[in-house]
């Protein structure tokens, strides 16, 4: 059988610790490209660059994985992998992440993680976005490494479902304090955020962007968020398809069509 080849990328920048996670969980499955931010690109969603020139370096090289950093945003890496680096061969499933922090609710909106993931699928690959909800740098990715393999191997060994783009998050502990898997549906939350102002040495006044995520259904228990306070792993069916279709037929005739 053919080897599969499997695309990783992240929006922490190629040398994180999770991006390192990441391909350890893609290589027992194939060989692996990973193209990933060369910083920190987190919070840029579906974000592209289409006015500034863009650099790829090659930065490591073994029998089973190539690691490139790119100077764009997550989308853009995965951009460069299916137009440039890899294009004409068939990708078999693009792993994003793993993120340092939670992707659930409506961080899905702005993750640059699950921005990765979601333009992989667009290419009709399986795509898979891989967070863990803890956001120190030394962070123990232990248990998202092995549920991650898990919903790895269940996508890659299933039927094929495509487009397919999962969000997996991994709730912080030792893997024998997570009590398994759990297939939600997206929390309906916000964030309410505060910007804090300050001053510096010269003056001028500068801001700090914080926030507080409101949940608006604690108690559901078909969530995403509730899943992962009570020591589940999420995992969420994402569609790109933003139409309400609640409103829609109320919404015809309304305009004189």
């Amino acid at each position: 059988m053919k080897e599969r080849l499997i695309l990783v990328t992240n929006d922490d920048g190629y040398d994180s610790k999770g991006i390192r996670a990441a391909i350890d969980v893609a290589r027992r499955f194939g060989r692996v490209v990973a193209v990933a931010p060369e910083t920190v690109q987190s919070g840029m969603s579906q974000a592209i660059t289409m006015y500034n020139p863009l650099y790829l370096r090659h930065v490591s090289h073994d029998e089973q994985v190539d690691v490139y950093a790119f100077s764009g945003t997550p989308v853009d890496c995965v951009k460069m992998a299916f137009d440039y680096l890899m294009r004409g061969r068939r990708i078999d499933l693009v792993i994003s992440g793993i993120n340092h922090g939670s992707n659930s609710a409506v961080n899905v909106l702005y993750s640059g993680t699950m921005g990765a993931a979601i333009e992989g699928s667009f290419y009709g690959c399986p795509a898979v976005g891989l967070s863990l909800t803890d956001h120190s740098a030394d962070a123990d990715f232990t248990a998202a490494v092995l549920y991650g393999e898990r919903v790895v191997r269940s996508v890659l060994e299933g039927p094929e479902e495509l487009p397919l783009c999962l969000n997996v998050n991994v709730p912080t502990g030792r893997p024998e304090e997570i009590r398994g898997i759990r297939t939600c549906r997206q929390n309906r939350g916000f964030w309410r955020e505060e910007f804090f102002r300050h001053e510096d040495p010269r003056g001028r006044e500068y801001f700090w962007l914080t926030g507080e995520f409101v949940n608006w259904e604690p108690d559901a228990e078909d969530t995403d968020e509730w899943a992962l306070a009570h020591k589940y792993v999420s995992v969420v069916p994402i569609q790109t398809d933003m139409t309400d279709y609640r409103l829609l037929e109320k919404l015809r005739g309304r305009f004189g069509e």
